[in-house]
């Protein structure tokens, strides 16, 4: 009998205390392909639907890793926010795209809501933004990039490398790469260089070839704007390179 792609488990909510079932896909899953941003397609199901636990009885949501890991004061001030609100939502079982956008939403409120750390902040919304990728939403896509390599920039000044299974080299290659998918080429060449440039690069090899791939897709959009704007007769401007 075939293994369902998703499964139920209790989980405790750390605001309220109360025991909900929380939605989980299952870690054995195809891979079809993956983006240069690392946005990965499965056979069976998209795992970030969810990636997102959210609870019904308070309303609290947050990445699944790490769901139960807030502060006390983190805890308190969430708490504040909900008194007196009343909770009306239940994301167990099967989600649609667009039931696992609002849980992403959520998640991106509570966390800036505790001050969550810039990496955490940057991963909700670079997987936001795949979501609305597989929905071919562009807009909402590229906003939500550009959030995501904010805060990245700010937790690759920040915190302490290495952030989840990303070194330096590999974060500054993600900050470049989604400068270019959101157009702002000058930029992503200064971060896409300096991890081709970097002597140690050749010790993470994927991501030295990533960052040449995109480092040269950069170059000739900017060298295909440039003659754009010449035969226009106007000066460059800056436009998405995906």
């Amino acid at each position: 009998m075939a293994v369902e792609p998703i499964f139920t488990t209790d989980k405790d909510c750390p605001v309220c205390k109360k025991t909900f079932s929380a939605t989980k896909a299952r870690t054995r899953l195809t891979m079809l392909k993956q983006d240069s941003d690392y946005c990965t397609y499965y056979k069976e199901v998209n795992p970030n639907f969810y990636a997102i636990w959210v609870c019904p009885h308070c309303g609290y949501a947050a990445m699944d890793t790490y769901f139960a890991e807030q502060t006390a004061a983190a805890v308190d001030k969430i708490r504040t926010f909900l008194t007196g609100r009343a909770v009306n939502v239940n994301f167990s079982g099967p989600r649609t795209r667009e039931q696992a956008i609002a849980t992403y939403k959520l998640a991106i409120f509570y966390a800036e809501l505790s001050s969550a750390l810039n990496s955490r902040l940057g991963a909700l919304y670079l997987r936001l933004a795949w979501l609305y990728r597989e929905g071919e939403e562009q807009e909402p896509e590229q906003l939500a990039l550009d959030k995501a390599r904010t805060y990245y920039e700010q937790a690759l000044l920040k915190e302490r490398l290495p952030i989840g299974n990303m070194s330096q080299m590999a974060l500054e290659y993600l900050i470049g790469e989604l400068l270019r998918r959101t157009g702002k080429l000058e930029m992503a060449l200064s971060y896409l260089g300096k991890v081709v440039g970097n002597p140690l690069a050749k010790l993470e090899n994927r991501v030295l070839q990533l960052a040449k791939a995109a480092w040269h897709q950069t170059r000739d959009a900017k060298k295909q704007l440039a003659a754009a704007a010449k035969e226009n007769g106007q000066e460059p401007q800056q436009a998405s390179a995906k």
